[in-house]
């Protein structure tokens, strides 16, 4: 089939997980609905996802599929009835081949696929190689005449959504772009950078107004309490009860900035528009967006990066051996600088 001249009707694409990768996949979303504006562009993903991509004005439908294989029957069949002409599938797992298959597409493009799963596609095509991670995903529809161009990630939030988070601020004691987010977890042990209070600690010596929002997942709520107990009082909030994706985003698009490990957080602030720097372990800088209000730090070991999710040499000295006190420096230089170039975006 010549790709040039194909025009689909639907589009399939598929990003089960994680929470930051289907972020990283909004850019390729864009790009579809640009290239092919009589389009409808439906996604496939998990429903812990599903609430990234909530209003997106490029998504028409959003397909979550259970895990439970008896439950997902009936949206197999829906699926397969559906009539997809193209199926983007970004990551080539189980359920996404089975996606796949049962669209019956004309076009199903991928990057390159192992032996067992070349039948599966019709068109391969290589990620963009070193790239930014969004422009490394959407090297996959060059074969489709589509070239990143340096799109961001993008959550669509709503007015309401808006004036929700800026009276939970208020109801929290903060201010309207008077405090920073912090993600200081991370299941993963080579991802987590031990010594977030005693950054907030630092901070709070040398800023004395310095004021964090601690932001947790599901079953992390005891652990960020346990860092906030260690910080000074009044520099630490701890949200009540956990945030849904939505809201957390909302509420950084109030903050100043954010800081913490390489996890969906960082990703969320670039949709959102605000500053963010992150502490890296094992990834690599490839998941920086490239603009000078978006900085990583890493303590920069033979090692680094590995994309291991444990040590394979039994310690994390990348994450531990990275000393607070080198980060506060950095991270208000951060501070400082972004202030200075970073027009915050209207709620």
């Amino acid at each position: 089939m010549n790709l040039a001249t194909f025009s689909p009707r639907r589009i399939l694409v598929c990003q089960l997980r994680q929470i930051g990768d289907v972020l990283l996949t909004t850019p390729s979303i864009r790009l579809l609905a640009q290239r092919f504006p009589a389009a409808e562009v439906h996604v496939f993903t998990e429903a812990k996802c599903a609430p990234i991509l909530e209003h997106n004005p490029h998504v028409s439908h959003i397909w979550t599929v259970p895990r439970s294989l008896r439950r997902a029957l009936p949206l197999w069949s829906r699926l397969a009835a559906t009539g997809f002409d193209l199926v983007v599938d970004f990551q080539q797992l189980p359920r996404c081949r089975m996606a796949t298959l049962l669209s019956r597409a004309r076009v199903r493009l991928s990057y390159p696929a192992p032996w067992y799963n070349r039948l599966l596609y019709t068109h391969t095509h290589p990620p963009r190689a070193g790239a930014y991670a969004a422009a490394f995903k959407a090297g996959i529809l060059e074969a489709l005449g589509i070239t990143w161009q340096g799109e961001a990630p993008e959550i669509f939030l709503s007015p309401e959504e808006m004036t929700a988070a800026l009276h939970w601020i208020q109801q929290a004691g903060l201010e309207e772009r008077g405090f920073w987010t912090v993600d200081p977890t991370h299941r993963r042990p080579a991802r987590r950078w031990p010594h977030f209070a005693a950054l907030v600690r630092e901070i709070h010596r040398r800023m004395p107004d310095f004021r964090a929002l601690f932001l947790y997942g599901p079953g992390e709520e005891e652990e960020v309490r346990r860092l906030a107990a260690a910080c000074p009082p009044q520099a630490v909030v701890v949200p009540k009860t956990l945030l849904s994706l939505r809201q957390m985003a909302a509420v950084m698009r109030l903050s100043r900035g954010h800081m913490g490990n390489c996890s969906a957080p960082r990703h969320m602030a670039v949709a959102v528009g605000v500053p963010s720097f992150t502490i890296r372990g094992a990834t690599s800088g490839g998941w920086r967006y490239p603009a000078d209000i978006h900085q990583d730090m890493a303590l920069g070991l033979a090692c680094q990066p590995c994309n291991h999710n444990v040590c394979p040499h039994g310690h994390t000295r990348c994450l531990t051996d990275l000393s607070p006190e080198a980060v506060a420096q950095a991270a208000m230089e951060w501070m400082q600088q972004s202030a200075l170039t970073h027009c915050p975006p209207r709620p």
